[in-house]
């Protein structure tokens, strides 16, 4: 039998973990709320769609990053502030097989196109300690200047992580799960044994049904709490 510690359960976030919208949604719609962002930022995203959209759609949109060129990095902490009394809602279901996977001894990992500072905000809401792996802003001198730093973490670059990771801690990606609800994470599911199809996309469902892979609909939502709040509310003998 493999050691649980060389299991690894690789979990995506948007639409699988967390409710929509998704985080870089709810990030932004912050920025805009404060006035962090303004129709120049706009301007200069849609300039930087313009010039890749034909070559590559995707990075048009997801990779580009061009309307937090120039913001500081603090902004993600007054965000996870705000979010004390209006955090995203959780799926239960999905909350319990973490909790699961953690209890088992498994490696549990966040993949996630989101922002790596959104992904370790959500982290915080979660069970347990996780590891990351999201899409890296680059920055300077505290300030992101709208450039990845590497890729953007969706697609194949999902499998790159999960390999790399595997290979990193001697994973057994055979025994291992995986957790998606997105065509763009099937790159990620296709890279372990254990392979689940979370409220997945028509495309996703139909590729799970033709596949005989796990297929779920989590609908039951959870309030996010932060694990330092988690600390507080428990009673004093489970501490």
């Amino acid at each position: 039998m493999t050691a649980p510690e060389k299991i690894g359960a690789f979990f995506d976030i948007d639409g699988t973990l967390v409710r929509s919208p998704s985080l870089e949604w709810r990030f932004t719609g912050y920025l805009l709320a404060h006035d962090q962002i303004g129709s120049g930022d706009v301007a200069r995203w849609l300039a930087g769609c313009a010039k890749t959209l034909l070559r590559d759609p995707r990075a048009a949109t997801m990779g580009n990053k061009q309307h937090l060129a120039g913001l500081c990095e603090s902004l993600v902490g007054n965000w996870e502030s705000s979010l004390v009394d209006a955090a995203p809602k959780l799926f239960a279901v999905g909350i319990e097989r973490m909790h699961w996977h953690l209890t088992q001894g498994h490696r549990v990992v966040l993949v996630s196109g989101t922002l790596e500072p959104l992904a370790r905000v959500a982290a915080r809401f979660l069970p347990g300690p996780v590891e990351i792996c999201a899409t890296s802003l680059e920055s300077s001198d505290g300030r992101w200047t709208g450039r990845l730093a590497g890729e953007h973490m969706s697609g194949a670059a999902k499998a790159r992580a999960v390999r790399s990771r595997a290979s990193r801690f001697g994973l057994s990606l055979w025994d291992s799960y995986a957790y998606g609800n997105s065509i763009t994470d099937l790159p990620m599911l296709n890279s372990v044994g254990h392979r689940v199809a979370v409220n997945p996309s028509p495309r996703m469902r139909r590729m799970a049904r033709s596949e005989g892979w796990q297929s779920c609909d989590w609908t039951g939502l959870v309030a996010a709490i932060p694990a330092t709040r988690r600390q507080q509310l428990a009673p004093k003998e489970a501490r």
